[in-house]
This record gives structure tokens, C-alpha cells and sequence, in this order.
């Protein structure tokens, strides 16, 4: 992934975004295979724990036997920014460069495949704590004869890549005036969009002013 200085994520700033999406893919590479095992899967970060459960039919496991190592690729609170909201001022509308605001994080880590029961029950417990967290529900070994069924994987995370492009290589000015647009266009992803292009611009305002030397 293509991440440029302006678009780097500040420290954990990954870390509540990738908690939020709570949906990614789940990549594994096997050994000597021609296309990589991708599964779109429902995941929960317990810490510094990706914590996933899939059915035991499932073409991920002969890779995951051939190579632990995976990648859990998320992206999301994505919009398309047209070319005239890139202009301001005297600026020509037509001559804006349009583009595509998004976030996205990949968590690298060498999978544990989880098959004994209570490990497993524990997952699922940890798993429905996240999710649902104020809905009643039977402790999952209530479903003890579907528990074979699955199998859990737990990913320490290993390393993070995450990016957040939103308009980051242009001044204030024009990012503002994309934050506006944003506000009054109700589209998929726009609210969102606008809350990381505004959260970022203030936390890049406190870090000017942090090196500006006193006087």
C-alpha cells in the first residue's frame, strides 16, 4: 500500500478506525500458490488481538497450515471528492483533480487456528462482548453441538500499515472549503469523511504549533 508522508496515520490513529469497521479480508498467502486465500470476515480487536471464527469448510486453513502469516485488510469512510470541489477562490472548477477520499489499515500477524472448545467457547464469548455488548444472549455453549462446526484464529498483531487520505497534500483552505461540500452532500460516507478530513487538520494544527519555536 502506497502511503505518503501526508496521508501517514499519527500513532494509534489507526487503532479506533480499525475497531470501528469491525469487517475486512482476511488475506492469506499459503506457500508457493498461484492466488492468495481471501475472505471477507466479520473480526474483532481485543487489544493488540485480531480475533476471528470461520466455518471449518473454509479454504483458508490448508494456507494457513502451508504459512501462518496473514494480513487483515480494512478500508472504509470512503467518498468520491469531484473536480470542482477541489477549486476555490478564482480557481477554475473544471481544472480540479478529482479524487477519492478513504481510510485504510492492514494488520499483519502470524495466525494461531483455535480448535479446542473452550478455547474456542472463550473467542466467541470475547467476540460477543464487543459486538453486542448490552443485548442478552445465551453464553455460546448453549450451541455446543454446532461448535465443531468452526474454528476460531487469533492474530497477535505483528505490524500496522494504515493510511488516511483525505486531503492531506493540500492547505487548509482547500480542505475546508471539500469539509463544506461534504456537510451538505448526503451520501454514503460523507460524514464520516468529513469527521477524519476536520480531526486531522486540527491534529496537524497542534503539531505546528508544538515545533513552532518560542518567543
Amino acid at each position: 500500500m502506497l502511503i505518503h508522508p501526508w496521508d501517514a496515520a499519527e500513532s494509534d490513529e489507526w487503532r479506533p478506525f480499525a475497531t470501528a469497521q469491525g469487517f475486512g479480508h482476511l488475506v492469506a498467502s499459503g506457500a508457493g500458490r498461484r492466488r492468495p486465500v481471501i475472505v471477507p470476515t466479520q473480526y474483532v480487536l481485543d487489544g493488540d488481538t485480531v480475533l476471528i471464527h470461520l466455518a471449518r469448510p473454509n479454504p483458508i486453513w490448508p494456507a494457513l497450515d502451508e504459512n501462518p502469516y496473514v494480513v487483515l485488510s480494512i478500508a472504509g469512510d470512503w467518498t468520491f471528492i469531484p473536480s470542482s470541489w477541489r477549486a476555490i477562490g478564482d480557481e477554475d472548477p473544471a481544472a480540479g483533480i478529482p479524487t477519492t477520499f478513504y481510510g485504510a489499515v492492514q494488520l499483519g500477524g502470524t495466525a494461531e487456528v483455535i480448535d479446542a472448545p473452550e478455547a474456542k467457547l472463550d473467542l466467541l464469548r470475547r467476540q460477543l462482548a464487543h459486538l453486542q455488548p448490552d443485548e442478552g444472549n445465551v453464553d455460546p455453549s448453549a450451541h455446543s453441538r454446532r461448535l465443531p462446526g468452526i474454528r476460531g484464529i487469533r492474530v497477535p498483531i505483528e505490524d500496522v500499515q494504515a493510511k488516511f487520505k483525505y486531503g492531506g497534500n493540500t492547505d487548509e483552505a482547500h480542505r475546508l472549503a471539500v469539509a463544506d461540500h461534504l456537510e451538505h452532500r448526503d451520501q454514503p460516507g460523507d460524514e464520516a469523511a468529513r469527521a477524519h478530513l476536520l480531526r486531522r487538520l486540527e491534529t496537524n494544527d497542534r503539531r505546528d504549533s508544538a515545533q513552532c519555536p518560542r518567543r
